[in-house]
């Protein structure tokens, strides 16, 4: 992993690469997916508020959040399926690092989130919501996400090599997860059945971003769920990456 860190010139250009190609001849390239997340938002906000009878200046900035940071988590999981597959005219080519593909994914989601967060400020300006320096403590919950999804990437890029049907798997059952997980709903609601959150581990990784960012500290429980998350990622991840890093090249 340090190794092909160091090669963060190559996997930063390969990123960009990556975002110019999907909207290559595109008049606002990536910013198109800002313009629809906009919509996204501004729209399901005012129907979800009105439906659970939630005042819109609390409800529409806890969604937007929302969105933005599952946005990125779920990224993490369904393009992890070409992590190396896609790169197979790299890896048969040119020895590097297979971390450097890792960094190439993970920066390039960073950059697709980087654009998407100006709906963020928009949002707080609106309804002047400042979160103060609370706020700070999204960053290190972002880095966090960050670091989580690319563990996560690593694993599922190694299967996906090896077994093609695995992305369409993980594609359905993200699909799943989208709608038990807080994002369109918020936690009070679960009143007694708290259970439904307290054992996902993807609204604890999402809360450790979202909650200071509209202002809240996130709770010791969603810190130690993080950090046992973490432990078992770098785990698994290291057992996998061992066990079958000489055999990528020949199943991609």
């Amino acid at each position: 992993m340090i190794s092909g860190l160091g090669l963060w010139p190559l996997w930063v250009r390969l990123g960009w690469n990556d975002i110019r190609q999907r909207y290559r001849r595109s008049l606002l390239g990536p910013f198109w997916l800002t313009a629809s997340m906009a919509i996204m938002v501004v729209s399901l906000g005012v129907l979800y508020a009105q439906l659970f009878n939630t005042p819109i200046d609390d409800f529409l900035p806890f969604l937007c959040v929302g969105l933005l940071v599952w946005n990125l988590i779920s990224s993490f999981i369904t393009e992890a399926g070409t992590l190396f597959t896609g790169a197979e005219s790299y890896i048969k080519q040119i020895r590097l690092p297979y971390s450097v593909y890792v960094y190439r994914s993970s920066w390039s989601k960073l950059v697709i989130f980087a654009h998407n967060f100006v709906i963020y400020f928009g949002v707080i300006a609106y309804f002047r919501i400042w979160p103060g320096a609370t706020a700070l403590l999204a960053i290190p919950g972002l880095i966090l996400v960050i670091f989580n999804g690319a563990l996560a990437n690593l694993c599922i890029g190694i299967i996906s090599a090896r077994y093609r049907d695995v992305p369409q798997v993980i594609n359905s059952a993200i699909q799943i997860v989208f709608f038990v997980t807080p994002i369109f709903w918020k936690p009070e609601l679960l009143k007694s059945k708290t259970y439904i959150t307290d054992f996902n581990p993807f609204f604890h990784l999402l809360e450790i971003v979202r909650a200071p960012l509209l202002g809240t500290i996130p709770t010791e429980q969603n810190y130690l769920a993080v950090l046992l998350i973490t432990l078992i990622n770098v785990v698994v991840a290291a057992a996998f990456f061992a066990r079958y890093r000489a055999r990528i090249a020949y199943w991609v």
